[in-house]
């Protein structure tokens, strides 16, 4: 009895071990006393016990690896670069994948390293940044050729960080800076331009229209002084005492404007009526003498001796 249940007890144990299973994107590589027998694939699988073993399971899904380098470019600038390489069992090749490399992972690092030392010491450091992508391109393209006949294929190479120097970032960051700051006051400059071209053109355009102004005023005031002096000589008055009362006139106008504003700053000389009555005794003199002037003038005129031609000299 105790023989029966002992051999029951292994018989279930074979019978359990003859099956096996495997997870969905996994690969199960079994052999049968140290050699490769099959490769087996998700699902549930029958394997003789004792004699065959599950070696190793693959992953098949996507994974990815990141390498970070330390090299210089072309300007002698070290950098750390980071590449981050997508990478995938090819599932015909996972045979091939098992036996033929130890250590894919160091393998794929050893390419990375190689073809990022080749590719960034023939650029400089502002044109790392750019050409990135082409890095990138050529770490793909040089694995994908290398670990393909390994049972690996490489869905995709990134350039995810490229870190300069601390000293470096700083120097590039005070370039940044002066560079802007030049644009700016660049810019300060042209609108200060701006805004002195423009005051200009404002007063210049202001004084134009002030000098129109003041000469449209004259002239309104002499065709009103002319148009008094006339009617005054209608009157009987002659032109002197016409234009005397006129100046008087004013002058009184001009002193009841002072009074009418308060706030009036204009300051009119002389100011007093003794003042007032010697300018207009000033002025009719000045216009008295400049009248007998002008016809002492007009009576020596004919008695000029004529020359050869005919004609009186002139004075």
């Amino acid at each position: 009895m105790v023989y029966l249940g002992i051999l029951v007890f292994f018989g279930l144990v074979t019978l359990f071990a003859s099956f096996f299973t495997v997870k969905q994107e996994s690969a199960a590589v079994v052999e049968r006393l140290g050699k490769f027998l099959k490769v087996s694939h998700a699902g549930l699988h029958l394997k003789i016990p004792f004699l065959d073993q599950i070696s190793k399971r693959l992953n098949l899904r996507i994974q990815q690896l990141d390498v970070i380098i330390d090299t210089k470019t072309l300007d002698n600038v070290f950098i750390k670069m980071k590449v981050s390489v997508q990478y995938q069992v090819i599932r015909e090749n996972v045979k091939d994948a098992y036996y033929r490399l130890e250590n894919p992972e160091n393998q794929i690092t050893s390419y990375v390293f190689d073809v990022v030392r080749a590719e960034v010491p023939k650029t400089k450091l502002d044109d790392v940044f750019v050409r990135k992508d082409d890095i990138a391109v050529a770490v793909k393209s040089e694995l994908q050729e290398a670990m393909q006949s390994y049972g690996y294929d490489i869905i995709k190479a990134l350039v995810t960080d490229i870190d300069p120097d601390e000293q470096v970032k700083h120097a590039m960051n005070r370039i940044n800076a002066a560079e802007r700051e030049k644009t700016a006051a660049e810019y300060e400059s042209e609108a200060q331009r701006i805004r002195i071209v423009a005051v200009a053109k404002a007063e210049a355009e202001s004084k134009k229209l002030q000098g129109q102004g003041i000469a449209d005023q004259r002239r309104e005031i002499a065709k009103g002084l002319e148009e008094s002096v006339k009617m005054l000589n209608a009157a009987g008055i002659n032109a002197q005492e016409a234009s005397a009362l006129i100046v008087v006139t004013q002058h009184y106008d001009t002193l009841h404007s002072i009074g009418a504003n308060n706030r009036s700053n204009l300051v009119l000389l002389p100011n007093s009526p003794q003042a007032a009555s010697s300018m207009l005794n000033e002025l009719v003199v000045s216009m008295a003498a400049t009248q007998k002037m002008d016809e002492v003038n007009k009576a020596q005129l004919p008695n000029l001796p004529k020359n050869r031609g005919g004609h009186q000299e002139q004075l």
